[in-house]
């Protein structure tokens, strides 16, 4: 079974991406599996947190044991944020295909200060997923990482792509989803998909030009360093 580990930011096409691989036939998606016990670890202040706190377990080791248990499909597609993700054992991460999506870092800050006010480097996973994705490479693993802004500008070339090398067919219908919510949403999709739920496919969105506070210039340079690790690895056509 190929179980594909999504490793995103936040306020990315992440959860597109997740609509896109529900399209496919031969695919499960699990959106978000290890937020409860982030939340629980961190002792972050969500929106829904209670609502998250509920609906999933808070224990690591439980949610590990679903995602390597069996399923119905021979595809698990797996959408998680990067900061969820880093008070985990990563030793469980070697026998998934690890994918990382980036996102230019001042897109992000400027999308996520409009749903909290003042958002922290780890809030945005890019320190994280720079270092994840080292220690990877070192330890002889072969991560695969797609930008997101070459996935809206040419979706249908980056998915052939990144089919290839996960070693799985590449399908139209990866292409388009019906717009509003989807029942394998995350119970806080009411607090972060507005938009996507508006979606049909791949597009560039309004909120991309979006200027960045003033007061996010410094943490926005600092992300840029861990973004530019990453990027020449990026898909391109």
């Amino acid at each position: 079974m190929i179980r594909i580990n999504l490793i995103s930011g936040p306020r990315n096409i992440s959860t597109a991406l997740m609509y896109s691989f529900a399209q496919r036939r031969d695919t499960t998606v699990l959106d978000e599996p290890f937020y409860a016990f982030y939340l629980r670890q961190s002792g972050a202040q969500h929106p829904g947190k209670e609502d998250v706190m509920r609906a999933q377990p808070p224990d690591d080791q439980e949610v590990y044991r679903n995602v390597y248990g069996t399923w119905s499909t021979p595809v698990l597609f797996i959408k998680n944020m990067a900061h969820h993700l880093e008070l985990m054992n990563e030793a469980q991460l070697a026998d998934l295909t690890n994918v990382f999506l980036i996102r230019n870092p001042r897109q992000i800050l400027a999308s996520y200060a409009q749903v909290i006010e003042a958002p922290t480097l780890r809030d945005i996973g890019i320190e994280y997923q720079a270092s994840l994705f080292k220690r990877l490479r070192e330890q002889g693993h072969t991560p695969l990482v797609i930008d997101a802004g070459t996935v809206v500008e040419q979706p249908e070339v980056v998915l052939r792509m990144l089919c290839n090398r996960i070693g799985i067919p590449f399908m139209t219908a990866m292409l388009q989803w019906p717009a509003g919510p989807k029942p394998y949403d995350g119970v806080w999709a009411s607090h972060w998909y507005a938009n996507v739920h508006q979606s049909t496919g791949f597009s560039r969105q309004t909120t991309s030009d979006r200027p960045l506070p003033p007061y996010l210039d410094s943490l926005n340079s600092l992300a840029q360093r861990h973004y530019e690790v990453m990027l020449p690895f990026s898909l391109r056509p």
